[in-house]
């Protein structure tokens, strides 16, 4: 904290008619309250938080009056003297010694009840600019309660005078500052935003995944130049680090050995271990056997579909049309229909008419949802803070749609209203999950394909079951899926996880963004569509999109590993691979390891359970299921990479044998489940 020398640097934001009471009136019933211009800039480094009076000179014609205790006074007057004219050079006076901010620390000095603040050089004491990386804590005032106001309180424990908001707007403030710092309401006063609080870490991580300002990277390049560029290239583990770093000053200094500690407080219950645990793990030689050539087929046309249906409208044989969109996926005039029974929106075993029944009463559910929020006025919605807060991340997310798909081209395109409309009467029907940042790139490629707002809302309400651990507070499904991704990368490539480890990059953060939105921006809107309706088959296993994963992982470890990437370039290299990568080569690798999979006879029980193979039987695709199996077959060589005999993780009660023990460096982290 500083006092106030001017500064200049790029404005993100400009209030007047922010005002300090500052106490000192010419009588003992009144106020002197100080009228100012709030600033928040970008300099260099830093974001900086700058009030100053409207007229440095701080003569009486600036000052108002007002009774004490009479916050709720609509009308004000000047002083007697007529407020001079503040010349326009003040709003280009940001021009100055920047060396001091970092210099001369703010304390407020002592001055008799009645007597006028100090100057000095012109300036008024009251004055201040502050680094926003000081900042501890905004405290705000009750609602209802005559003018906003906010104290910001800084690490040093100095508290600065209160800024009055007279004109209103206190809020665009706080939206301001959260571009920078991530706000949360103290769990011991409402009133009090703390920054830096981790229990918002998962919306926070869908804000960085989407939009990172250039402050994120330079602050964390000043404090730490060894994790600061990851800021730019895995911005979802950006905030689990950034979130961490702010609440424990120590960490700055932390060598990278101890990085993992980071994840493990970020995601409650994972665990990285740096030690053996005696009787918990052995690490057994499995032999994998040979990887199986896989093909692919052409998308199932219409016709295919077609003679599937009986004459009631009904599907027939389910599994071997599952198999066939595994294989293929879906031409794209049939998708508005196969989604909604990939999704389980419609029964495969119903009518045609016991479908028209249930899509006019889902519709009849819909708009009552939907007329629930809409009803809702602007005054009831200021005293619903759950739903004001999920308006305003929907509106972020949906101006933030990608636009290269036509659908949602400008800006009061009909799609982007729709998605704002479903979005917000998701929030009516699962108010506790409500709205998390990153649901919107679920809901983009459904409403594209249905071109019907309520077949789109529950198609996505079918998918936010598959997918709400995802955006769950404590984030247990992202916890429980980086866990498993470990374990089976060290099954496929023993070797390739020690050296991830190595460079503590064994925890597969990431991968973060691949699991969290499956895929969504590492691939081009149409390979997605035909990713999400192969895995909605929930063929050939359980998880299947970890196995596609570690196909990614795989083809880019010889890249990863002769090259020598560390921690930062392996980041990077993750992040570059957006929208450069083949759909159908990696559905293609990824079944090829389910396959290899379920051929070896020693699979560990880990595996078994998270791939949901009993007794290693694994619902495979039928190669030989009809003539149009042949059709249009692409194939999928091997991998280059793989190893026919590597050492995996086992429970140790598990064996009665005596497997080939392979020492770990106990230097090597590991994920554990809790």
């Amino acid at each position: 904290m500083a006092a106030a020398g001017v500064v200049s640097g790029k404005i993100v934001y400009e209030q007047e008619g922010v005002y300090i009471h500052s106490s000192c009136g010419k009588t003992n019933d009144q106020d002197s309250l100080i009228s100012g211009i709030l600033r928040v800039l970008e300099k260099d480094a830093d974001v900086i938080v700058d009030w100053r009076p409207l007229d440095d000179a701080l003569d009486s014609s600036s000052i108002l009056y007002a009774g004490k205790d009479s916050s709720s006074v609509v009308e004000w007057t000047h002083a007697p003297k007529e407020r001079a004219h503040r010349g326009s050079e003040h709003l280009n006076s940001y021009e100055a010694e920047w060396d001091m901010v970092n210099a001369v620390s703010f304390k407020k000095k002592p001055h008799t009840n009645g007597d006028a603040p100090s100057h000095r050089n012109g300036k008024s004491k009251w004055s201040f600019l502050f680094s926003l990386t000081d900042l501890k804590s905004i405290k705000q005032n009750k609602e209802g309660m005559g003018w906003s106001y906010l104290v910001f309180c800084l690490k040093d424990d100095v508290v600065l005078p209160a800024l009055h908001f007279h004109h209103g707007d206190s809020e665009l403030l706080i939206d301001s500052l959260e571009k920078y710092v991530v706000l949360c309401e103290s769990p011991q006063d409402k009133r009090t935003l703390l920054v830096n609080c981790q229990n918002k870490s998962l919306s926070q991580s869908f804000e960085n995944l989407l939009d990172e300002p250039a402050y994120g990277l330079i602050q964390k390049i000043k404090k730490d130049p060894y994790t600061a560029t990851m800021v730019g290239f895995s911005k979802v583990t950006n905030y689990i680090f950034d979130s961490l770093r702010g609440s424990d000053p120590s960490a700055h200094q932390r060598p990278p050995s101890e990085m993992a500690d980071f994840l493990s407080d970020a995601i409650p219950g994972l665990k990285i271990n740096q030690q053996e645990e005696p009787g918990f793990e052995v690490i057994t030689r499995i032999d994998l056997g040979e990887r199986p050539v896989v093909q692919r087929r052409e998308p199932v046309s219409v016709e295919e579909w077609t003679r599937n249906i009986d004459s009631e409208g009904r599907i027939l044989n389910v599994d071997h049309m599952k198999q066939m969109i595994f294989r293929g996926g879906l031409s794209h005039a049939l998708r508005k229909q196969a989604w909604k029974f990939l999704l389980g929106y419609l029964p495969w075993d119903s009518t045609k008419e016991e479908r028209t029944q249930l899509q006019k009463q889902k519709t009849d559910e819909y708009f009552r949802m939907k007329l629930q929020w809409k009803s809702v006025s602007e005054e009831q919605e200021k005293r619903n803070s759950r739903l004001r807060d999920y308006r305003s991340l929907i509106e972020k997310d949906v101006n933030r749609t990608d636009r290269t798909n036509k659908f949602y081209e400008g800006q009061d395109n009909p799609g982007l209203i729709l998605l704002h409309d479903i979005l917000m009467t998701y929030c009516m029907y699962d108010f506790d999950l409500g709205y998390v940042q990153g649901m919107s790139d679920l809901l983009s490629p459904l409403l594209y394909v249905m071109e019907n707002e309520v077949d789109a809302f529950w198609c996505f309400a079918s998918y936010m079951d598959q997918m709400h651990q995802n955006f769950e507070e404590q984030m247990q499904g992202m916890k429980t899926q980086l866990i498993q991704l470990s374990t089976l990368l060290r099954l496929l490539d023993s070797g390739f996880c020690s050296y991830l480890e190595s460079q503590d990059s064994g925890y597969l953060y990431f991968c973060f963004r691949w699991l969290l939105i499956r895929f969504k921006r590492e691939f081009s809107f149409p390979d997605i569509l035909r990713l999400w309706e192969v895995m909605w088959t929930e063929l050939p296993c359980k998880n299947f999109h970890l196995l596609l994963c570690c196909a990614v992982l795989e083809s880019e470890k010889q890249q990863i590993m002769e090259k020598h990437y560390g921690f930062n370039e392996i980041l990077k290299h993750i992040n570059e691979l957006s929208m450069k990568m083949d759909v159908e080569d990696v559905l293609c690798k990824a079944e090829a390891i389910s396959l290899q999979m379920v051929k070896c006879k020693e699979l560990p029980q880990a595996v078994c359970e998270i791939l949901g193979l009993p007794d290693n039987e694994l619902t495979t695709p039928d190669s030989d299921t009809g003539e149009d199996e042949n059709v249009g077959l692409t194939s999928c060589p091997p991998s280059a990479f793989q190893s026919n005999s590597l050492p995996v993780l086992a429970a140790s009660e598990a064996r009665d044998d005596n497997p080939t023990q392979i020492s770990v460096s106990p230097n090597v982290s590991r994920l554990t489940p809790a």
